[in-house]
């Protein structure tokens, strides 16, 4: 199950086609619900192998009353989904805005301190990375694409860093045996980065006027190895 919350169509079916994609998945085999559209419908996790979250504009660190309705109603329903899912240590996957999701859920500090322009980013594998399944293989250090205006300042107690950047610590990290999230999105390639340029130009992710060399950074470095995290994640728990 994907779990998205991008209103904008043009970004929201290009993530889902590229989870889809990269992750070995034909549509029928990945169940999307767009929470910023709809409440969560119930949730039954026995029919599913996992939960993947994919990005989105909202930021977990926005003051509550700064938030939106529709923003509060999207993140009561996955916390509530999150409580079973840490207890069950159910696999899960959260992709940007999953950092915010689950190292808020877990008591991470989460501010605009290591903000990310959109662009590739170098990321290097910490230590506890070498025995982990979804990393096996990489190799240490590999760029990956990022934009995000929060991120984890100080990782919860029970959280295994994973992966780090020069600008942002925490890039990667693992609760339990089968609870991830990266600040990366390893789901996106250069066309599906440059797609949302486009899309958020006017979000706060970069002065509008300066698009056309976010793009150029975008293009100038061929992003391949996070794609290999999706793919180990579904092959590791699909059923």
């Amino acid at each position: 199950m994907l779990l998205a919350t991008r209103a904008e169509d043009l970004a929201a079916d290009g993530e889902y086609t590229a989870f889809c994609q990269y992750g070995g998945l034909e549509p029928e085999q990945l169940h999307r619900v767009r929470l910023e559209r709809d409440p969560l419908p119930p949730v039954n996790l026995d029919d599913y192998s996992g939960v993947m979250v994919g990005g989105g504009p909202f930021n977990s660190s926005t003051p509550p009353e700064q938030k939106g309705p529709v923003q509060r109603r999207v993140e009561a329903e996955l916390a509530a989904l999150l409580d079973e899912i840490v207890a069950r240590d159910f696999p899960f996957l959260g992709a940007c805005y999953g950092v915010g999701t689950l190292g808020a859920h877990q008591g991470a500090v989460i501010d605009g301190t290591h903000a990310e322009r959109p662009g590739p980013v170098m990321v290097e594998l910490t230590p506890d990375a070498a025995s982990d399944p979804l990393l096996a293989g990489l190799p240490q250090a590999f760029p990956a694409y990022v934009g995000h205006k929060e991120a984890v300042r100080k990782l919860p107690d029970n959280a295994v860093l994973l992966a780090s950047s020069a600008d942002c610590p925490v890039q990667m990290f693992r609760i339990k045996e089968n609870l991830y999230a990266t600040q990366f999105h390893p789901e996106l390639d250069m066309v599906g980065m440059v797609q949302r340029v486009v899309v958020y130009r006017g979000y706060g992710y970069f002065p509008p006027e300066e698009a056309e060399l976010v793009q150029e950074r975008v293009v100038a470095v061929t992003v391949t190895e996070p794609m290999r995290i999706l793919r180990a994640f579904v092959e590791r728990y699909a059923r």
